[in-house]
């Protein structure tokens, strides 16, 4: 595949920046969201309101301020009218989707295909984040990743043939679901939830059925090794429960970039 020119690559990348700043409204506002529809909101509160402001203040910023990354370097890091300091979160999130912006464009070429591979990793990306800061996964975005998976797998949009990825999808959620529910019967309590079974039938719609033994093994070792690690530290906390998530991801951008399967 010839290389990609300048104006596509920096195309893709403002592209990302831009989605990447999206993907921070997802992370920070769908938690809340999902835990405001379990009581009675007090105001509405969505993707899109209210503005976009300071956590501190509530200052709501002008355009300036929401370049991605620049704003953020401009303003060192603080809100320009009470000094606080803003998470690095922010601009880090907008850079790592951008640099997987530019990893699909490398792997399809300026394509549809691309464009398809921007969608999955930047709902990964998301899911990972929000399992991170608060141990939930959104229907919203598991299910998104379920359904542009298998329609772009029946369009020829995705690498992953359509028989593999519905095997994927099934086999994905039903394994998960065999190990946690013999967890539970072993230990006596929940090991994963609900969520974790969604992201894997996700991520099967998307890297197929012959890479989910691979992905599960890759999630499964460097989630023991990050659990050992916590616990090492004192860390892990009392019921030694931590986001798997992440792991998933990060397992399953392995498997997708990399090519990671047991057959053909």
């Amino acid at each position: 595949m010839a290389l990609p020119n300048l104006e596509t690559i920096i195309l893709f990348a403002a592209l990302g920046l831009i989605v990447g700043s999206f993907v921070n409204v997802l992370i920070h506002r769908l938690p809340i969201m999902i835990l405001q529809s379990e009581e009675k909101p007090t105001a509405v509160f969505n993707l899109w309101t209210p503005r976009s402001h300071c956590p501190h203040c509530h200052h709501v910023l002008h355009w300036y301020e929401l370049i991605p990354v620049v704003s953020y370097v401009i303003s060192k890091g603080r809100c320009r009218h009470c000094t606080q300091s803003i998470s690095p979160r922010y601009p880090i999130v907008e850079v790592i989707t951008a640099a997987l912006f530019l990893m699909c464009l490398r792997q399809f070429g300026p394509t549809p295909q691309a464009l398809m591979a921007c969608f999955f990793c930047a709902t990964l990306l998301a899911l990972a984040c929000i399992d991170a800061e608060t141990f939930l996964l959104p229907d919203i975005l598991t299910q998104a990743l379920l359904w542009v998976g298998l329609i772009g797998s029946a369009l020829s949009l995705t690498p992953t043939p359509l028989i593999q990825s519905l095997g994927g999808a099934v086999l994905g959620y039903g394994l998960l679901w065999l190990v946690s529910w013999g967890f539970e019967k072993l230990a006596g309590k929940e090991g994963m939830g609900q969520g974790d079974l969604k992201l894997l039938a996700g991520l099967g719609a998307w890297v197929g059925v012959w890479s989910l033994l691979p992905l599960i093994l890759l999630a499964s070792v460097s989630g023991l090794i990050f659990g050992l690690v916590q616990k090492f530290r004192g860390q892990l906390g009392h019921n030694g429960h931590f986001p798997f998530g992440p792991f998933l991801a990060l397992s399953g951008f392995a498997c997708f970039f990399l090519g990671i399967s047991m057959g053909a």
